[in-house]
């Protein structure tokens, strides 16, 4: 007599669910992650006069070494992004981790301009895919309903991490050189590294049915890809966030100078002051998801109007600013500024995982990271550099409030198409690994 097995029996993967102890350490280790992530990016702002005063660098050049990191993330983020996606999020931010790390220490060797540009590059290179992995896994790990205030936790540590590089670079560089500042920052990185091998994880998403596949059956990852140049609210977004950056990336960059050749601060008190106008960002990133989460239960575009009114708010306090610098509101204008500036980021970074299919989330961050860096963050600082060696330093911040006021208007524009992107997404259930 033959026996049938039944095989209903097999194992099958758990679904991973959203929410939990598990949600909230993953939180964690990706804030402390982005924090040093902005401490090794942000650290040569607080550099720049002595790296001025060691090697005679002209503004723009100095500019160079914030602005060359922003384009290898734009030249790498793609690729990266898509073996996120494809492969696994846990182990593409081990990796990366340990790349970026490793080229902060490496800037500590540089003899000369071209190898400290050439290590900032390879800094630019590891940190290229972190916030689109970053993202997807906080976007899996909470409902869409906390998703924006669990991103704005999340982006509140760039501006810890800022904070940190600036007060450190200020006081390591006054003291014992600014070599040794880039060499210390570099050493957590690599202990976090080993940690996130062996953090929790979700199976890598089929693309059957994504968002642009054209058909009912399974579209290939560039159909699927191509889909998502489709969707008219992720334009706007991009652009948007891009014009933000466009403000903010200069103003971290260049801040201490300002303050060291204009307020008469020396390097560590103007790098103090950065510091703390970069903390006044964790105020705001929060903040502005909650905000935002807790009018879209009254209005579904609430994310969108809210990023363009925070925009608009934070680009006029900015003008205002620099426009009155020895007046005893400089301080209060910048404070508010710091507050508004970063507002938008968490609604708007919580918008673009809305509308495209969950297989594709990383891939859809790793584009606005491409917008963000092209269009905002790898020109600005070299073109702040640019103006200031014509005409100085104080005139040429002027020009970024108006970067600003155009965000302000295309995410009014986009607001328009949200809701209809929103309803085309196909949900699926996301599987343990």
């Amino acid at each position: 007599m033959t026996v049938s097995r039944n095989t209903s029996f097999q194992s099958t993967p758990a679904s991973y669910q959203p929410g939990g102890p598990s949600a909230y350490i993953i939180l964690v280790l990706l804030c402390l992650t982005y924090a040093f992530d902005y401490t090794d990016r942000m650290i040569v702002a607080s550099l720049i006069p002595f790296i001025k005063q060691a090697w005679g660098l002209s503004d723009t050049l100095l500019g160079s070494l914030t602005g060359v990191v922003s384009l290898f993330i734009a030249i790498f983020v793609i690729p990266f992004s898509l073996l996120v996606d494809r492969w696994s999020r846990r182990k593409m931010i081990s990796i990366m981790v340990f790349g970026w790390s490793i080229a902060t220490i490496l800037c500590a060797f540089a003899r000369n301009y071209n190898e400290l540009l050439i290590a900032r590059a390879f800094t630019g290179i590891g940190e290229a895919a972190y916030a689109p992995a970053a993202i997807a896994m906080i976007a899996a790990s909470f409902p869409r309903e906390q998703r924006a205030i669990a991103v704005g936790v999340w982006d509140a540590f760039a501006p810890i991490g800022a904070a940190v590089g600036f007060l450190v670079g200020g006081f390591v560089g006054l003291h014992y050189g600014w070599q040794y500042a880039f060499g210390l920052v570099g050493i957590p990185g690599i202990i976090l590294a080993a940690v996130y091998w062996f953090t929790r994880d979700y199976k890598t998403v089929p693309l059957e049915h994504a968002l642009g596949a054209g058909t009912g059956k399974a579209g290939s990852l560039w159909t699927s890809a191509k889909g998502l140049l489709h969707i008219p609210t992720i334009w706007f977004v991009y652009i948007a966030f891009a014009m933000n950056i466009a403000v903010t990336t200069p103003i971290m960059t260049w801040l201490p100078s300002y303050l060291n050749r204009f307020h008469g601060m020396n390097v560590q008190q103007a790098g103090n002051m950065t510091a703390l106008l970069a903390m006044l960002l964790l105020v705001g990133a929060p903040l502005g998801g909650y905000l935002a989460d807790r009018w879209m239960k009254k209005r579904t575009n609430a994310r969108m109007v809210f990023s363009a009114v925070t925009s608009l708010l934070s680009a006029l306090l900015l003008a205002a600013a620099f426009m009155m610098p020895q007046s005893a509101f400089f301080k209060p204008l910048m404070m508010g500024f710091g507050v508004l500036s970063i507002a938008f980021l968490a609604p708007a970074a919580a918008v673009i995982q809305d509308v495209v299919h969950p297989g594709l989330r990383a891939l859809a961050y790793g584009l606005c990271v491409i917008c963000q860096h092209i269009f905002g963050a790898a020109w600005s600082p070299m073109l702040v550099g640019n103006i200031s060696d014509h005409i100085g330093l104080e005139r040429a911040l002027l020009v970024l409030p108006v970067f600003g006021i155009i965000a302000a208007v295309l995410f009014l524009l986009g607001a328009r198409y949200y809701e209809k992107d929103l309803n085309r997404v196909n949900n699926v259930v996301l599987l343990s690994e």
